[in-house]
């Protein structure tokens, strides 16, 4: 089971998932990080390209940052973490990530704890990265989002690169599937959905569920039916 709530930290999610009967639901590409907790240990989870099962029987606890949020709480690129799972001590050393278990795993609620830890390194959203992010998820062109942002098409990927973990074109794709898919979620049928969403025709939007969630829209809205999802998907390790 999946449940959610808003965290204190702007843009954030405060998410738990305990493992249920049934089929596992896929984690997709949201163009966030998350910091976790499962069992006593931390781990990051970077942004993926690409659809991660989750495995196991353990039950997580997470934050989930706004896209371009985590990289200056985690103190590391966006790009260095992409479609990986990594655990905090390889990030913040082992004796600082041993006392924050320590501390959450004594804690009453967990998520909150993690949460406390997370919101003690957050730091106000980079303007210029907050601005992309909103262009680009109203369906804004790479090259007018780079205009808008005063930087030049080089600048830009750079700067995404650091911040998402991968270019603007990619992230593009990321939260256009994602849109497309809250509309599925809510019941729109499968071609107003990809035309609302941005895509040229239901075909495209089959095309990049393939190609980013690696399973058909069919495939994914019996899971949908099956067990609530996060709006953009939670990450877990596998």
């Amino acid at each position: 089971m999946y449940e959610e709530r808003a965290s204190r930290i702007p843009g954030a999610v405060v998410w738990t998932r305990t493992a249920g009967p049934g089929a596992a639901y896929p984690v997709l590409p949201d163009g966030c990080m998350d910091l976790l907790w499962s069992e006593g240990r931390l781990f990051v989870a970077g942004p993926d390209t690409h659809a991660h099962a989750p495995g196991g029987t353990a039950a997580w606890a997470g934050v989930r940052f706004a896209p371009g949020a985590a990289p200056a709480v985690l103190g590391v690129p966006a790009h260095e973490l992409r479609d990986r799972r990594v655990e905090l001590a390889d990030l913040w050393g082992a004796a600082p990530a041993r006392r924050l278990a320590e501390l959450i795993g004594t804690a009453a609620d967990e998520a909150a704890a993690l949460e406390t830890v997370a919101l003690e390194r957050a730091v106000p959203p980079d303007p210029l990265t907050t601005a992309v992010v909103r262009h680009l998820d109203a369906g804004g062109t790479v090259a007018a989002a780079a205009d808008a942002a005063g930087l030049s098409a080089r600048q830009l990927h750079r700067r995404s690169l650091d911040a998402f973990g991968y270019g603007p074109k990619t992230l593009a794709r990321v939260l256009r599937l994602q849109r497309a898919l809250t509309l599925v979620r809510r019941g729109v049928p499968y071609g107003a959905a990809a035309l609302a969403a941005g895509c040229a025709d239901q075909a495209h939007l089959a095309r990049e569920m393939r190609a980013l969630a690696g399973i058909t829209l069919g495939a994914y809205d019996a899971l949908a039916k099956s067990e609530t999802p996060s709006p953009s998907g939670s990450s877990t390790t596998a």
